[in-house]
């Protein structure tokens, strides 16, 4: 078996490792660390998230840094405070045996001067966010000319959120002979294009295959029709009595509003997304930790950079946009040799993307059935007999039992045990018996037929609010609680849009919208012409059969996998192989 001592590792560090309790290296450990050690080289590491990377960068750095300067030698860039935090956490403890190396987190949230003023003490390390380090740069607060490693750590994540311009700023104040060293779960065409442009025949090492889910998570997904989406998540949880779980939303309201519900329905869950503060996004993460709550419901941005061991499931409530983030999001379980999985919450309309998704990361996604409620009381009651087993008994309870067995006297075993369990039993029966017996019976998906009679309308959303029709359309659904194919012909215009539903939906559509206010922003949904009468100049629209509208357009064209352009099958290949999907 392949030890630490055995990757050239010094003793400082080795005795560090020791003492946390490191028996033997990761593959990316294995493969990354001797390289690192041995050449001055750039590097191109890819492997997923819970891998071991920061040890695989980190100790290398560490043991190269030159200890009788007190200059920054080494940079690390990562997405998110979470992860700066982290990483500068793990770098100390590896660091315990080295006196005088200081390593510095820089992050936003929290004061610049007193972090500029530990950097001016020397900060060998510096672990930073890209913008706080722009504002460091900026102000002068920092000196990156001389550094001798530059790490961007967790790439294509920071591209994705859009720091691009930041990370290109921030190597150009660093100098051309140091050692880049950039790690990626995934290798998007934004990420290898940084690594030509910044980059010198950087050494490539890939952990599995490229863009690949990790072998230790099972995927899975679960057909189910639209308004019954949170229902499934519900069951999907009950079935699982220690679930430790993410559940991904596409969007902030949706996160705040299914996490809202579960708390309600009495799950221990929380809310993590871009409208929380700092402070209670700490405050979150806190509780998240110390699996106070046990089901964190968040955004894709919001929960990247997030760094916990023995999630035991990740739940896609919706499918993302993007087919490299459903690896990041997958990546959350499965960590450390353990295994996980990873539940598809989808409706007939979506199923598509099952076949797509499974070529890109190379993994069976297996289809499921939402369990039944005879399956969730099994769990639970079993779940429930094994937790009274494991409970420790206090000695300080003997005085009070006297007063229970005179209330017991005369039950047998059986009839106590069978009391005992119906305490759970009947609070779930209860619920259950009120649901549906199969939610996951996907109803006709079919629209209208022309004789059939519907209802249109106009709604003060578009395409001025980043809203195309395939974005406006998954509002609708969701917010509705409808099928997919319920909400149709949807054409979006600057500052409008329109949509229809058959006409026996329309109160409950204009009463869902009545006084709707979001983000501060009165909403407002009215019935509107016959689609075609709408045609008026100011829409965007001509009035010729050939019209080439915006909404008209983005409705025919924006109809990709995850928000791309349906386009000819020549053309389309081409651009999946520019976006770094495989064909």
């Amino acid at each position: 078996m392949t030890d630490f001592s055995s990757l050239g590792i010094n003793p400082h560090l080795l005795q560090a490792i020791s003492a946390l309790g490191f028996q033997s290296p990761t593959e990316v450990q294995q493969k990354a660390i001797p390289v690192l050690l041995q050449n001055q080289t750039d590097i191109v590491v890819l492997a997923q998230t819970g891998t071991g990377k920061t040890a695989a960068f980190g100790l290398p750095m560490l043991q190269q840094i030159d200890m009788g300067s007190k200059a920054t030698q080494g940079l690390i860039i990562a997405p998110t405070r979470e992860l700066c935090i982290q990483i500068s956490k793990e770098l100390t403890k590896y660091a315990t045996s080295i006196k005088g190396l200081n390593i510095v987190p820089v992050y936003g949230g929290a004061s610049i001067q007193d972090q500029a003023k530990k950097i001016k003490k020397g900060a060998q390390v510096l672990v930073a966010t890209p913008g706080r380090m722009q504002d460091m740069i900026r102000r002068k607060y920092v000196n990156i000319s001389s550094i001798g490693f530059c790490v961007l750590d967790e790439a294509d994540e920071m591209l994705n959120m859009g720091f691009k311009e930041d990370i290109t700023n921030i190597l150009s104040y660093t100098p051309n002979e140091k050692q880049t060293w950039l790690f990626s779960a995934t290798m998007p065409k934004e990420v290898a294009r940084i690594a030509k442009e910044f980059m010198h025949k950087p050494i490539e090492i890939t952990i599995g295959t490229k863009n690949a889910a990790s072998t230790n998570i099972n995927h899975e997904y679960y057909l189910v029709a639209g308004r019954e989406r949170y229902n499934a998540l519900k069951r999907l949880s009950d079935t699982q009595p220690d679930i430790y779980s993410i559940v991904f939303c596409r969007t902030k309201r949706d996160t705040q509003r299914v996490a809202e519900k579960l708390i309600e329905d009495g799950y221990s869950a929380g809310a993590l997304h871009g409208d929380l503060s700092q402070n209670q996004r700490d405050m979150v993460m806190k509780a998240f930790r110390a699996k106070q709550i046990r089901t964190l419901v968040a955004t894709d941005v919001a929960a990247r950079g997030i760094d916990v061991d023995n999630i035991s499931h990740v739940i896609h409530y919706q499918l993302p946009d993007e087919i490299e983030t459903y690896t990041h999001r997958s990546g959350r379980t499965g960590r450390a040799s353990s295994m996980g999985t990873s539940m598809i919450i989808l409706t007939k309309g979506e199923l598509g993307k099952i076949r797509t998704l499974e070529r890109i990361i190379n993994a069976k996604i297996s289809a499921q059935q939402i369990p039944d409620v005879q399956a969730i009381l099994s769990n639970q009651l079993s779940h429930f007999a094994e937790k009274i087993k494991a409970t420790k008994v206090d000695a300080d309870i003997q005085p009070y039992l006297a007063e229970a067995n005179n209330v017991f006297d005369g039950f047998s075993k059986e009839e106590l045990v069978t009391k005992l369990m119906s305490l759970e039993f009947n609070r779930l029966h209860a619920y259950y018996q009120k649901q549906s017996s199969n939610i996951s019976k996907v109803e006709s998906d079919k629209k209208p037929s022309k004789k059939s009679v519907d209802a249109r309308y106009t709604i003060n959303i578009g395409s001025r609010d980043d809203y195309n029709w395939k974005h406006l359309k998954s509002f609708l659904v969701d917010f509705l609680s409808l099928q997919t194919d319920d909400v149709y012909h949807v054409d979006v215009m600057e500052n409008h849009a329109y949509f229809n539903t058959a006409i026996d939906k329309k109160q409950h559509v204009l009463a869902a919208f009545d006084g709707l206010t979001l983000d501060d922003r009165s909403i407002h949904v009215r019935l509107t012409e016959k689609r075609g009468q709408h045609l008026q100049k100011g829409d965007g629209f001509s009035k010729n059969k050939n019209r080439k509208s915006d909404g008209y357009n983005k409705r025919r064209k924006d109809d990709s996998f995850f928000g791309g352009k349906k386009k000819s099958k020549k053309t389309k290949t081409k651009s999946r192989k520019k976006k770094g999907f495989k064909s």
